[in-house]
């Protein structure tokens, strides 16, 4: 009989692999192109690009189990994420649709790997000041080229949603007006709006609300829309950063989008608004109540950690 000492001498003895060792060996089954970085000293990071939407599920559900968090590639205002192992996804060209919803309609359904140049291409006219190369993802996150006006978030053109959590549930987000008779299906959603309605009528958002650029990085004012227009749940991702979710399509109406905001660059949003405004207490807790609703499990990255 062979004994154990002389079995792994003949076979070779299997080093333990560290956790993110076997988070990558793991997502070398997810179909698409998975590049691990080169970081001897770090916690590990890696990049996705998915060849087809499941993959992005597939890659949270990893994520998950290796507490890895997980983060969209090339976003300008993405979280710093030195200490923490992380994995960037990139949706690419494989979603990268971008067609009308049906033949002369002006509303569009849009992947998030379609380019802000193909959409200029397409009759979007607000996107010809913006670079081309840009990622429809990546806009949607960026603070900076969401900073609508205060309850104007209807000028970005956006109508319908939907992202995933980071349960890896799938919610859509829209239109939420007196004549949406439509139900909230889903539990989350049951409990996730209602919680974000009460936030918008707390004290912090109408602190916030009273300036005219709002202060805070997520946008509940989208629950607080100007006169005359409707409430949209899906402008609560304008300029999310990542933090919220992971966009997985998005309705854009060529009729209602305008160009982005009029306001000189060093202007736009960064984190230091909100203390100028005197509010960084009141958005400080807008932005925590949000995120805690959103990513209760802390799957995407950290919100405070941005520029």
């Amino acid at each position: 009989m062979q004994s154990t000492s002389r079995r792994a001498f003949l076979t070779g003895r299997r080093l333990a692999q560290t956790p993110w060792q076997a988070f990558c060996q793991a997502m070398r089954s997810v179909e698409g192109t998975f590049f691990e970085f080169d970081m001897p000293d770090g916690p590990g990071a890696a990049r996705l690009v998915p060849a087809q939407a499941s993959g992005v599920h597939q890659a949270r559900l990893l994520c998950e189990k290796h507490g890895v968090v997980l983060a969209l590639d090339e976003v300008q205002h993405a979280a710093r994420l030195d200490d923490h192992p992380v994995l960037w996804v990139d949706p690419g060209r494989n979603l990268s649709r971008c067609e009308p919803l049906e033949p002369g309609s002006s509303q569009w359904f849009v992947q998030p790997g379609c380019l802000l140049g193909e959409l200029e291409a397409a009759g979007f006219t607000q996107f010809s000041d913006l670079p081309c190369h840009i990622s429809v993802a990546s806009w949607l996150a960026d603070r900076v080229l969401c900073d609508w006006p205060v309850g104007e978030t209807h000028r970005s053109g956006l109508l319908h949603a939907a992202v995933m959590l980071s349960d890896g549930q799938t919610v859509s987000l829209g239109p939420f007006g007196e004549d949406n008779r439509k139900p909230l299906e889903g539990a989350r959603l049951q409990q996730l709006i209602p919680a974000l309605f009460r936030l918008a009528t707390s004290e912090h958002a109408s602190a916030c609300r009273a300036t005219q650029r709002w202060p805070a990085r997520y946008r509940v004012d989208a629950l607080l829309p100007a006169a005359g227009q409707t409430i949209n749940l899906a402008h609560l991702l304008l300029g999310h950063g990542g933090d919220l979710g992971w966009v997985e399509w998005l309705v854009l109406d060529q009729q209602l989008a305008q160009p982005e905001p009029e306001l000189p660059y060093a202007e736009r949003y960064n984190s230091s608004r909100a203390a100028r405004d005197g509010l960084a207490g009141p958005a400080g807790e807008l932005d925590a109540s949000v995120k805690s609703l959103f990513d209760p499990e802390q799957r995407f990255p950290h919100p405070g950690q941005d520029l």
